[in-house]
């Protein structure tokens, strides 16, 4: 130790640069302090985020998927339900057609004209002209 430089003479110039020395610390301290309140609010912020993702990775995407494939198998279903019932109106149809031909067939086999065809009996073109 340089008990020298603590008399009456040097002694203020050691306390002054101690007191210089405590300055520039105390500066460096505050700004380490500050520093770690931003870590540990970034730290908080990361939590959040991290609770957020997991969130969105294991209830609310799954929960999508799931409504979009239930969605999906009800299309499904709707498609295959009229495609079922446009083929059992193209059966009733056809049925209906092939029951008019066999009765227009056995109309003509009588020898009947039928009632609904009046028009085909009639040719528009020897008819003429009328002015009024």
């Amino acid at each position: 130790a340089d008990n020298q430089s603590l008399g009456l003479v040097g002694g203020g110039k050691k306390i002054v640069a101690v007191r210089e020395k405590f300055t520039v610390l105390l500066n460096l301290m505050i700004k380490l302090a500050s520093l770690q309140t931003s870590f540990q609010t970034l730290d908080e912020a990361l939590k959040v985020t991290n609770r957020r993702v997991n969130a969105l990775e294991n209830v609310t995407i799954p929960r999508i998927e799931d409504i979009l494939s239930y969605i999906s198998r009800e299309l499904d279903e709707l498609e295959r339900e009229d495609f079922t019932r446009l083929k059992i109106v193209q059966g009733k149809k056809e049925a209906e057609e092939k029951a008019e031909e066999g009765k227009k067939a056995a109309a003509k086999a009588a020898g009947k004209e039928n009632e609904a065809d009046i028009t085909a009996q009639f040719d528009a073109t020897d008819d003429e002209d009328v002015v009024f």
